[in-house]
């Protein structure tokens, strides 16, 4: 990241601001301190709530932190927090995002020094600067671009073989038997408990199989319930080609009157018929529930900041309606736009 200030100056490169805000624990601590809680109350109640965008503490979390809800203080430290949640806390940095900028950055926005020296940041967020249309940069800071590079300096040292990214060899099977089996302690983006548990069963054979691998264990196939119809059509494909039989895949389809079978053939054939990428959800928004380019651009901006903004919802009977009125099962539609709102927690594009 420093090469980018060393690049093109810290008067014309700033980190992007994030805002941070209330979430459940954070909230509880707040308000407790100021109405005068002890830390081991507030520190007990905190510890009860698991997850990050809950919208309340509920009574059991109270109940669980053995404190009573019929005590007036700890009813509107309660009242309190709730109403706390979601609202923002502090301005923070973002890990990677860069405003670049053509004129010195104190003439367009406020700049103030980071904790760490010879940075800069701006206290405006991504959507302000999107809103302004100022040239964002992400930055891939991460530390297993260091890992890769001091393994390949150990390689070569150790057995004479120079590499570098490009010349990894590629589609090794031995690779691949060892993910079949979940062995993936240490192996980026696949090394969660959860992604160990998901290999034996998708599978992995060819590079396309990791992208996939990587997309499924996320909010949004998950809230979308889209892992299991996946996995069972990966399997009968497998079925199919050991049989050497053809392999037919019924994608969703509108009525004959509002559309070809084959309109989302197109958009699911990659992944079986399924949809698992932020671009698919898209692209159904705009093939089957026909969002014009400004409905879906707005759809897009809802799901960015649903965390915090929560208007994901107002295109929620738009999108369903469309879509069955045009003929799509209702279960599908549904689970599509699900997916969706789960896409606005954290999703991946292809």
């Amino acid at each position: 990241m420093q090469y980018v200030y060393k690049r093109y100056g810290r008067d014309r490169a700033g980190i992007v601001a994030t805002i941070i805000h209330y979430r459940p624990r954070s909230a509880i601590r707040d308000v407790g301190k100021a109405l005068g809680l002890t830390e081991d109350v507030t520190a007990r109640l905190a510890d009860t709530v698991w997850g990050s965008y809950g919208s309340a503490v509920k009574d059991e979390h109270v109940d669980r932190a053995g404190v009573s809800r019929d005590d007036p203080r700890m009813a509107l430290v309660l009242e309190l927090t709730a109403e706390l949640i979601r609202f923002p806390r502090h301005l923070s940095q973002h890990v990677g995002g860069f405003v670049l900028s053509e004129k010195p950055l104190i003439e367009i926005v406020p700049v103030g020094n980071a904790a760490m020296p010879d940075r800069t940041f701006i206290e405006w967020d991504k959507d302000d600067i999107d809103y302004l249309k100022l040239m964002k940069v992400d930055v891939l800071a991460l530390g297993m671009l260091t890992a890769m590079k001091r393994a390949f300096r150990m390689i070569e040292v150790s057995y004479g073989r120079p590499l570098e990214l490009h010349t990894v060899p590629r589609e090794q099977k031995p690779v691949y038997d060892m993910l079949c089996q979940g062995d993936s302690l240490g192996v980026f983006q696949v090394e969660s408990r959860a992604q160990m548990a998901m290999l034996p069963r998708l599978r992995p054979t060819v590079f396309y199989d990791l992208v996939v691998e990587v997309a499924i264990v996320r909010p949004g196939p998950i809230q979308g319930d889209m892992v299991h119809p996946y996995l069972k059509r990966r399997m009968e494909r497998r079925e199919a080609q050991a049989a050497d039989r053809p392999f037919v895949i019924d994608y969703p389809k509108p009525s004959a009157r509002h559309g070809p079978p084959d309109e989302l053939k197109r958009v699911l054939d990659k992944t079986l018929g399924v949809p698992l990428f932020q671009e698919q959800a898209m692209r159904i928004a705009m093939e089957a529930a026909k969002f014009s380019s400004k409905e879906a651009n707005g759809l897009r901006r809802a799901m960015a900041t649903f965390r915090h903004m929560g208007t994901i919802g107002t295109y929620e009977t738009i999108f369903v309606g469309r879509m069955v009125e045009r003929g799509y099962d209702p279960l599908f539609a549904q689970k599509c736009f699900d997916q969706i709102k789960g896409f606005g927690e954290y999703g991946f594009p292809e």
